[in-house]
């Protein structure tokens, strides 16, 4: 297993975002933060090499070879967990990844969009019902998605059917980050032109990809949130690899005709889109996820079970809330 690489938060250039201040995170500094985040994307775009450079240790172990009989069968998707304890700018993060491995593989992947969407409201129905509750439990563990990130296979031409299908159906559940996987199998050139592409196909199809200036009310951040629309989708180059060079110990990915430095960020968008990930923005996507998403899934869940508010009506009305599906089985 190779050594761990050194923590990349406090080496940003001048293309990376301004830290600031955020109360959410300063109250959690102590207590720990929950933070869940979920891999999405066909086999091969670089999802295990991903979560283990994001957390710059080794959590998933490389796959065994697959059986010649049975390569050609695709597996169902199914859901993989894992659980990480990390230390960012000084704040605990209790982060819990779910990868599902398995999505996009096979000729038809209707139901992989209803596995999707079926997981992510069953952690959003705990909330509810836990929120219902007489007597709550006080060590309750939130398992609401707070990001999803989806991998685009680095064609160089434009979305395909399956990722707007995904973003379409998933968009209102979860804030999705779209990433290029392998973005190393691109020149520079095709890169710049296949992100072009990719976020027109965004605009024309109206695709509800996180938008990271949703909060309007700081003009600083505002600013900062607008030029990292500028890299959506980010590029994403992973690797297994240390090494140690002139400058120290390095992340590097080894090719016949020399090496790329993930940590360089003339080369690759992987520095900022960990640094959004697990430091200025985490408050951030939580936030959104808490007070948004869930709360207009809340809102539609009460309508359709009746127990919806009537504003005209002054009276409360106490009701107690319905069974809803349990959470799936990972």
């Amino acid at each position: 297993m190779p050594p761990s690489a050194p923590s990349i938060s406090s080496n940003m250039s001048s293309r990376a975002i301004t830290p600031r201040p955020s109360s959410y995170r300063y109250k959690s500094e102590k207590r720990g933060m929950t933070y869940n985040i979920m891999l999405v994307g066909q086999s091969g775009l670089g999802r295990r090499t991903f979560l283990n450079t994001l957390c710059e240790r080794e959590v998933i172990l490389p796959a065994e070879p697959p059986n010649p009989d049975t390569a050609n069968v695709a597996d169902p998707m199914k859901f993989d967990t894992y659980e990480v304890n990390m230390e960012e700018d000084g704040t605990r993060v209790s982060l819990t990844v779910i990868d599902a491995a398995g999505f996009g593989d096979g000729l038809d992947n209707t139901s992989c969009f209803k596995q999707l969407q079926d997981y992510i409201e069953a952690q959003f129905d705990e909330v509810l019902v836990e929120e219902s509750r007489i007597k709550r439990n006080r060590r309750y563990r939130d398992h609401r998605l707070h990001v999803l990130i989806y991998f685009i296979a680095p064609t160089g031409h434009s979305l395909r059917e399956l990722d707007i299908e995904l973003i379409k159906q998933l968009g209102e559940y979860v804030n999705i980050i779209p990433v290029i996987g392998r973005a190393d199998t691109l020149t520079v050139d095709e890169l710049a032109a296949f992100k072009q592409n990719v976020m027109r196909d965004i605009d024309f199809y109206k695709l509800p990809v996180y938008n990271f200036c949703w909060d309007e009310s700081d003009a600083d951040a505002l600013k900062e949130n607008r030029d990292i629309m500028d890299f959506i989708p980010f590029s994403v180059v992973t690797c297994d690899e240390v090494i140690d060079n002139e400058f120290g110990m390095v992340r590097v990915r080894r090719y016949p005709w020399g090496t790329i430095e993930i940590d360089d960020e003339s080369q690759c968008d992987f520095v900022l889109l960990r640094y959004i990930l697990l430091n200025s923005h985490i408050a951030d996507l939580i936030n959104y996820t808490e007070d948004v998403l869930y709360e207009n899934y809340r809102t539609r869940k009460l309508e359709v079970g009746g127990f919806a508010e009537n504003e005209e009506d002054d009276t409360e009305h106490d009701a107690e809330t319905p069974a809803l599906s349990a959470k799936k089985q990972m």
